[in-house]
C-alpha cells in the first residue's frame, strides 16, 4: 500500500517541477473507446503466494479465463510527459469480494478511475511507454467500492492524430466491497481538438 503511495509522490514531484519548463507538445483533448479483459485469477494467485512464484509455475491466468467488457477513455495533457486520463468500464461478471464468494450469476460491475499518466516520450514520437496511478470507484449489485489504479502501457501513434492504446492496470482494493484484479486493456484513442 505504502509503494504506489510514494511512486504517485514522485510523480507529483515531477509534474510540479515540470510546470517551469515548456509546454511544448501538450496533447490535446481524447476519447477513446477500449476492449478490455478483468484477471482475478492472476490476482489471487499473486496475493497467495508471490509474483515470482506464480510466473514460476506458470500459473497467469489465461484469456479464456478472463471476464470481457468496454471502456470509455477521456484523457488530456498537463505537460509534454504528463497526462491527465479517466475511464468508465462496463463488465456482466461474477465479481469476488473480500469475505464473499463471487456472485452466483453475472451482474453488470460499473467502474470509473482517474489517473495521472507519465509518459517517457511525448506525443510528438510515434510510440510511447508510460506508467500511471489514480483513484477508483466500483459499482457492484448495489455495492460501492474504492480502489487504487497502477499501471504500464504504450500507446501507437497514427500521424497525431488517433492512437492504439494497450495497458494494464493492477487494481488494489481499498474497500471490503472492491477485489484485487487486473485490467488489461486494448483500444483506440482519437483526439478531439488540437495540440497546446
Amino acid at each position: 500500500m505504502a509503494r504506489p503511495l510514494i511512486i504517485f509522490s514522485a510523480l507529483l514531484l515531477t509534474y510540479s517541477s515540470g510546470l517551469a519548463q515548456s509546454r511544448a507538445y501538450t496533447r490535446s483533448a481524447t476519447l477513446g473507446i477500449h476492449f478490455v479483459f478483468n484477471d482475478f485469477e492472476t490476482a489471487s494467485a499473486i496475493r497467495s503466494s508471490s509474483l515470482s512464484a506464480v510466473l514460476k509455475e506458470k500459473r497467469v491466468a489465461k484469456i479464456k479465463d478472463m471476464s470481457q467488457g468496454l471502456a470509455l477513455s477521456y484523457g488530456r495533457g498537463l505537460s509534454g510527459h504528463f497526462d491527465f486520463s479517466s475511464t468508465l468500464i462496463g463488465s456482466f461478471l461474477a465479481y469476488p469480494m473480500e469475505n464473499r464468494g463471487p456472485a452466483s450469476k453475472d451482474f453488470l460491475l460499473l467502474e470509473a478511475d482517474v489517473s495521472m499518466r507519465a509518459k517517457l516520450f511525448t506525443d510528438k514520437h510515434w510510440f510511447v511507454p508510460y506508467l500511471e496511478l489514480g483513484a477508483g470507484a466500483s459499482k457492484y449489485q448495489g455495492y460501492w467500492g474504492a480502489f487504487i489504479p497502477a499501471g504500464i502501457g504504450i500507446q501507437i501513434s497514427f500521424f497525431g492524430e488517433a492512437y492504439l492504446a494497450i495497458g494494464s492496470q493492477y487494481r488494489m482494493a481499498i474497500t471490503e466491497t472492491s477485489s484485487y484484479h487486473f485490467v488489461h486493456s486494448i483500444g483506440l484513442v482519437g483526439n478531439i481538438g488540437s495540440f497546446d
